[in-house]
């Protein structure tokens, strides 16, 4: 390898062979799994190998050459297709293959070697996917791939038009902030939301609280809350599974607060890996013994965060959470601020959050990540509230006691953040 590298079109040779030569084998294997019993295909290893430096050295002699091989081998696929449709096959995978590895040369040529690996990975891996494409396509709501491009149309057309400068003095926030907050947070809901519904549809009360913690622990913890009083047993299993997604809710905090601002992020990192890692460890605790009678149901904890009603109302709570903010340390200062964030525990915390990350509030990054902690710390003494009334007794009991003790030491590490790190 080291001697190739003294030669770089030796190796570009090499490594375009080799791929043609392993997509040919890939496409070989495809037509055994998938038509093992049509024997007129077109192409072997071989001859993807063939094509493969076919358009490696005709992409090296000239422009015009490269067009001509790609002409004639469209044409010689297009009489191929037109055999196909008189057998009633309407399939053009072979040719669009073809293309591709017909494409190597060029693009090894050109480009980064990334690139050409990307690309070649892509190949193999979508050869192999086709019966879980064909899982998840049957599976999936097609509304929910319009909801999907609702968004992205809404964040790629209107985001950057969106003015970027603040509102106004009572609203230190600009329009452009304002949506990409609805966008980063419900983006990362809806990874939570479609591993749950489609990756993970069987699954047990522990990785419900796992997954649920990635879009609302508050949610997650009130639904297992319920199934616990429901299934009255269990109570170690519901416990972890309850604690659990508040260790998720410390670790999608932090991520929430490195895209928005990488300094208060930094700044209560360690606290919520603390807090992260023995909340894990005591939902581990439980979950190690637990005992479970029977198949565990699944449970769904969450809607598709994408519908636009839930990204307006995200967007209407946020603006809100600005101005009350923005009214509370103008004439409260840095104590009303922390009042203020232990009251927005007992509500939904992630429009507090985003706001205070965000906004330009005229308060130190240090006190930012000490409202973070506390808003964090009085949500958990709320979730103990909810697990204390709708779960089973033991269940319940449990839970609440953790959530309670969790929830104090978040709010003192925000108290003493300026002094003293968990």
């Amino acid at each position: 390898m080291a001697h190739l590298l003294h030669h770089p079109l030796w190796a570009q040779f090499l490594i375009v062979t080799l791929a043609g030569f392993m997509i040919g084998l890939e496409m070989k294997s495809y037509r055994m799994r998938v038509h093992p019993d049509t024997s007129r295909q077109i192409g072997t290893a071989r001859t993807y190998t063939f094509i493969a430096i076919m358009g490696f050295i005709f992409q090296m002699i000239g422009t015009e050459l490269y067009l001509i091989g790609f002409v004639m081998l469209s044409a010689h696929f297009l009489f191929y297709y037109w055999h196909k449709l008189r057998q009633d096959r309407l399939g053009i995978l072979s040719f669009l293959v073809a293309s591709l590895v017909y494409g190597f040369g060029i693009l090894i040529n050109q480009f980064p070697i990334w690139i050409f690996a990307l690309l070649f990975v892509a190949v193999i891996f979508i050869l192999n996917a086709k019966a879980r494409i064909n899982l998840f396509v049957e599976a999936i709501d097609p509304q929910e791939i319009e909801t999907f491009a609702k968004l992205i149309l809404l964040s790629a057309v209107i985001l950057p038009l969106l003015p970027n400068k603040p509102i106004s003095p009572y609203l230190p926030i600009s329009a452009f902030k304002i949506w990409l907050a609805v966008v980063v947070v419900s983006l990362i809901s809806y990874v939570g939301y479609i591993l749950e519904s489609y990756f993970f549809k069987a699954k047990g009360y522990f990785l419900t609280g796992i997954l649920g913690g990635l879009y609302s622990s508050t949610a997650a913890t009130i639904v297992l809350a319920k199934k616990s009083a429901e299934a009255r047993g269990g109570a170690n299993i519901f416990a972890a599974s309850i604690i659990i997604a508040t260790t998720v809710m410390y670790l999608r905090l932090f991520v929430i607060a490195f895209i928005f601002n990488h300094t208060i992020a930094i700044d209560i990192s360690r606290n919520l890996v603390a807090l992260s890692l023995l909340s894990a460890g005591i939902a581990w605790g439980f979950y190690a013994k637990r005992k479970i009678k029977g198949k565990e149901d699944p449970i769904t904890t969450q809607s598709n965060p994408l519908e636009l009603p839930t990204a307006f109302l995200f967007a209407f709570l946020f603006v809100a959470m600005v101005f009350v903010t923005h009214i509370v340390l103008q004439h409260y200062g840095n104590t009303g601020l922390k009042v203020l964030s232990f009251i927005v525990g007992f509500t939904d915390i992630d429009p507090f959050i985003v706001s205070i990350l965000t906004s330009k509030f005229r308060i130190t990054t240090t006190e930012a990540g000490s409202a973070i902690l506390i808003a964090a710390g009085s949500n958990n003494i709320l979730k103990a509230l909810y697990t204390w009334f709708f779960s089973w007794k033991r269940a319940g009991m449990h839970s609440a006691v953790t959530l309670i003790i969790l929830g104090i030491l978040t709010i003192a590490a925000g108290l003493f953040l300026p002094h003293y790190h968990l």
